[in-house]
C-alpha cells in the first residue's frame, strides 16, 4: 500500500512539472523563432500520442485489428468543428449552404459565463465529439464484430472509407459543409489567457493536458477488472468465455471506448490543424497510428507515447533537412524533396529488425526503468566483492 502510494505521489509530481514545463516553453519560445516547431511537433505528439494508445487498447490489450480509426477521428473532428463556430462565422463558412446548426457551445456559455464558459464549452465539445464517435461505434460494432482477423480489418477499413465519402456528400451541406472544409471554430489560438494586461497563450498547454488526461484514463481501465477481461480475450478467446467472460459485450466495450478517445483525438487534430477537410483523414492516416503501435510495442501503452514522439518529431522536424538541401551542416545534391521519406523508412527497417517486438515490446516504463537499473547495478559491483551465497575463502 505505501509503495503503491508514494509511486502515484511520483507520478503526479512528474506530470505536474512536464505540464509547468510546457506552459513555460509556450510562453518562453518566439513563434517567429525555428525552436517555434518544437511546439508544434509537442502538439501533434500529443494528439497522435492520445489516438496511438486508443487503437492499442482495441488492437493491442484486446486483440481485435481494426483500420478504422482514421474514420472515427474524422467523425471527432467534424463533429467538434461543427458545435464550435460561431454563429456571426456560419454563413461564411457554409457559403454554399444553410446551416442546420445554429449554435456554438463555447459561445453560448462564454457569454454567460465569460472566459470560463467558454473553456468549458470546448471541453462539452470534445467530449460530444468523442460520444458521437463512440455511438457509432455500438452501430457498427453490431454486425461488425462477429467478424474475425482480416475479416474485421478489411470491414472496419471499409467503414473509414464509406464515412469520408458520406461526409463529403453534398445532401449533408447544411451540417458537414460537403467537400468544403470547415474553418473559424475555435483553435489552439483561441486559449488565451490574460493576466495584469499581458496575454498568454496556453493552446499547446490545453491540448497537451486532454491527451494526458485521456491517456490516464485508459491506464486506469487496461488495469481495471475490465483490462484484465480484455487481456483474456487477447490470449485465448475460448478460455476467457469459459471463465464467464461474455466476449461479444467486452469486445463492444473496448470498441466503443478506443473509438470514443479516438474521437477525442480527433477534435484535438481538429484543434492542432485549425480547418477541418474530410480528405485529410484517409487510410494512411490509420497506417501511421498502426506503425506507431507497432514500432512502440503493441501492448505496451508507454511505447505507444513513446512511437507518437519519435514518429513525428523524425517525420516532421529531425529530418526536414533532408528536404531542404542541408543536413547537420553538410549539403549534398541527394537532400532534395522527399529523401527525407526515404531516410525515414530505413530508420524504420533498422527498428524493426532490432526490436522484433517494438521498442516497449508489451512492458511499461517503469518495469524497464526498472530493469535498466539492475543491469547497471550488475554492471558496477566492484570486481573484488563477493555476490550473494560466495566466500572470500
Amino acid at each position: 500500500m505505501e509503495k503503491t502510494r508514494k509511486e502515484t505521489i511520483i507520478t503526479v509530481a512528474l506530470l505536474t512539472a512536464f505540464f509547468l514545463l510546457v506552459i513555460i516553453l509556450e510562453q518562453a519560445i518566439d513563434p517567429r523563432s525555428q525552436m517555434s516547431m518544437l511546439l508544434t511537433v509537442l502538439r501533434k505528439s500529443a494528439v497522435y500520442a492520445l489516438a496511438a494508445v486508443s487503437m492499442n487498447l482495441l488492437n493491442g490489450f484486446t486483440g481485435l485489428f481494426s483500420l478504422g480509426h482514421a474514420g472515427f477521428m474524422l467523425i471527432g473532428a467534424y463533429s467538434y468543428a461543427i458545435v464550435t463556430i460561431p454563429l456571426a462565422e456560419r454563413a461564411s463558412v457554409y457559403m454554399y449552404y444553410n446551416s442546420a446548426v445554429n449554435f456554438s457551445f463555447p459561445e453560448v456559455l462564454g457569454n454567460l459565463m465569460g472566459g470560463p464558459g467558454m473553456i468549458l464549452g470546448v471541453l462539452i465539445s470534445i467530449v460530444l465529439a468523442g460520444s458521437i464517435a463512440a455511438g457509432t461505434a455500438f452501430l457498427v460494432g453490431l454486425p461488425v464484430l462477429r467478424l474475425k482477423g482480416n475479416y474485421l480489418s478489411i470491414a472496419t477499413l471499409g467503414f473509414a472509407e464509406i464515412t469520408r465519402a458520406i461526409f463529403q456528400w453534398g445532401r449533408l451541406g447544411p451540417i458537414t459543409n460537403g467537400s468544403n472544409p470547415l474553418r473559424r471554430y475555435v483553435r489552439q489560438n483561441s486559449f488565451m489567457v490574460d493576466i495584469g494586461g499581458t496575454t498568454f497563450g496556453l493552446g499547446t498547454f490545453f491540448l497537451v493536458f486532454i491527451a494526458v488526461l485521456g491517456i490516464a484514463v485508459i491506464v486506469l481501465l487496461v488495469n481495471s477488472s475490465y483490462g484484465r477481461a480484455f487481456k483474456a480475450i487477447r490470449e485465448d478467446e475460448i478460455a476467457a468465455e469459459a471463465m464467464g467472460i461474455n466476449l461479444y459485450r467486452h469486445k463492444q466495450l473496448s470498441f466503443c471506448i478506443s473509438s470514443f478517445f479516438t474521437g477525442v483525438s480527433g477534435a484535438l487534430l481538429a484543434i492542432y490543424m485549425g480547418t477541418v477537410a474530410a480528405d485529410n483523414f484517409r487510410a494512411a492516416m490509420t497506417y501511421e497510428l498502426l506503425l506507431i503501435v507497432v514500432l512502440g510495442g503493441i501492448g505496451s501503452i508507454s511505447g505507444s507515447i513513446i512511437g507518437a514522439m519519435l514518429f513525428v518529431f523524425s517525420s516532421e522536424w529531425w529530418l526536414r533537412g533532408l528536404d531542404s538541401g542541408a543536413f547537420l551542416g553538410i549539403s549534398s545534391p541527394m537532400f532534395r524533396n522527399g529523401f527525407r521519406l526515404v531516410v525515414f523508412s530505413v530508420i524504420i527497417m533498422l527498428v524493426v529488425l532490432f526490436f522484433r517486438k517494438g521498442i516497449m515490446g508489451d512492458k511499461e516504463l517503469p518495469y524497464m526503468i526498472k530493469k535498466w537499473k539492475e543491469k547497471i547495478s550488475s554492471l558496477l559491483v566492484r570486481p573484488g566483492k563477493p555476490k550473494a551465497g560466495e566466500s572470500n575463502g
